[in-house]
C-alpha cells in the first residue's frame, strides 16, 4: 500500500514515516522544509534501512502536487503540512489561512481527480476550544477556537465533513492531537522548533541544556492541585503507531469520523517539569508569570474510542515522554543543524 505523507520530514510526520515504513508501507513524503530540515530524510534512511521517495514542493503548487499523482499510486493520503505556531498565527492570520486552507483544497481536488478518497488529516484538540465537558470526549461539541491556527483546523474539519457528505465514496479519519511530545528511542529524530520554542517540552529541554535562562510558567492560580495548569501530553511514538491503525480502519470504509489520540489523563506544568529534572538529573529554573489569554485550566481526553475502534492505546508515560526527549537534546543539541 502505497502512502502520500505530506509535511512527511516535520516532527510528527517524521515519526509516522517511520511507523509507517516498519509496518511495510512504501512511503512517499512531499514537504517544502519551511518548518523541517532535510537532514531528517538522512536520519529516517538510518534508522529504517529505507530510501524514501521525496519531493521537495508544496501544496500551493498544485501543478506539482498533479505530478506527483500521475508519477505513483498512491492509494491514501496523510496530511500533515501547515503551518502550525499558534503565536505567529495571530500576527500572520492570512498567512495561516491562506497557506493551511487552499494547500488542503488543492491536495482534496488532486486526489478527488485521480480517484484517491483515502485521507487521515492531522487536527488537533484545538477545535474543542474551552472544552464543554473534562476528559474531552469525540462527541463534545467543537467549541470557539482561540487563534487563526485553530480555525483553520476547526474550518479545514468542516470542509471534509462536506466533502464526505457530497461523496460519499471518500473516507476520511480526523486525529485531535492533544499535546506530543518526546521523540524517537534512537535521539536520531525529535521535535526541532525555529528560533524561541513556543511549546513547553522543547523549551523546557533548551532551558535543561543551558540555552535558555529559565521555563516562563503561565499562572499558578487556578483551580488545580498545584495552581498550574494541567494538559494531556501523549508521546510522539504513541501518536505515530495511532496513523497506522487509522490507515488500517479506513480499509472499513468509514466514511469520516474523529478520533483524540492522547493519553486519557492530565500533567500539570510543575509536574513535567519535575518530570524532565528527572530525566536529566538536575534542577530546572522556572519563573512564575501572569496567565495567558485564552489558557484554560485543565484540558486532558478520553481516548475510549481509538481504543475500541483503532485498537489503540498510549503505551507511555510522562517518565519516559521526558527522557526521550531529553536524550534527543542531548545527542542533538543545535537539533538538525550540525
Amino acid at each position: 500500500m502505497k502512502i502520500l505523507v505530506t509535511g512527511g520530514t516535520g516532527y510528527i510526520g517524521s515519526h509516522t514515516c517511520i511507523e509507517l515504513i516498519n509496518n511495510g508501507y512504501e512511503v512517499i513524503i512531499i514537504d517544502n522544509f519551511y518548518n523541517s530540515n532535510i537532514e531528517v530524510l538522512n536520519r529516517i534512511k538510518k534508522i529504517t534501512n529505507k530510501t524514501i521517495t521525496f519531493y521537495q514542493t508544496d501544496l500551493l503548487n498544485k501543478e506539482s502536487i498533479e505530478k506527483i499523482f500521475y508519477q505513483h499510486n498512491i492509494n491514501a493520503v496523510i496530511h500533515f503540512a501547515g503551518y502550525k505556531a499558534v503565536g505567529e498565527s495571530v500576527h500572520k492570520p492570512l498567512e495561516y489561512y491562506h497557506n493551511n486552507i487552499t494547500g488542503t483544497l488543492n491536495l482534496c481536488d488532486v486526489m478527488r481527480k485521480n480517484d484517491v478518497k483515502n485521507l487521515i488529516f492531522s487536527s488537533s484538540a484545538t477545535v474543542y476550544g474551552d472544552a464543554a465537558q473534562i476528559p474531552i470526549t469525540e462527541k463534545c461539541p467543537k467549541g470557539t477556537a482561540t487563534n487563526p491556527y485553530g480555525w483553520t483546523k476547526w474550518m479545514l474539519e468542516q470542509m471534509l465533513t462536506d466533502l464526505c457528505t457530497a461523496d460519499p465514496d471518500w473516507n476520511i479519519i480526523l486525529l485531535r492531537y492533544f499535546n506530543p511530545i518526546g521523540a524517537h528511542k534512537s535521539g536520531l529524530i525529535g521535535e526541532d522548533p525555529n528560533g524561541i520554542p513556543n511549546n513547553l517540552l522543547p523549551y523546557i529541554a533548551q532551558v535543561a541544556i543551558g540555552k535558555l535562562k529559565s521555563v516562563g510558567v503561565f499562572g499558578n492560580d487556578y483551580n488545580t492541585p498545584d495552581g498550574t495548569g494541567i494538559r494531556d501530553y501523549i508521546h510522539v511514538l504513541d501518536l505515530a503507531v495511532g496513523h497506522v491503525k487509522a490507515i488500517k480502519k479506513l480499509l472499513d470504509q468509514p466514511g469520516i469520523t474523529a478520533y483524540n489520540l492522547g493519553t486519557g489523563r492530565g500533567y500539570s506544568v510543575l509536574q513535567v517539569i519535575a518530570a524532565f529534572e528527572n530525566a536529566c538529573g538536575h534542577k530546572i529554573p522556572y519563573n512564575i508569570q501572569p496567565r495567558r489569554t485564552g489558557d484554560v485550566a485543565v484540558c486532558y481526553a478520553n481516548c475510549d474510542k481509538a481504543k475500541v475502534e483503532l485498537n489503540w492505546e498510549a503505551q507511555f508515560g510522562i517518565d519516559e515522554m521526558c527522557a526521550d526527549s531529553w536524550n534527543w537534546q542531548v545527542k542533538n543539541p543545535n537539533g538538525y543543524t550540525l
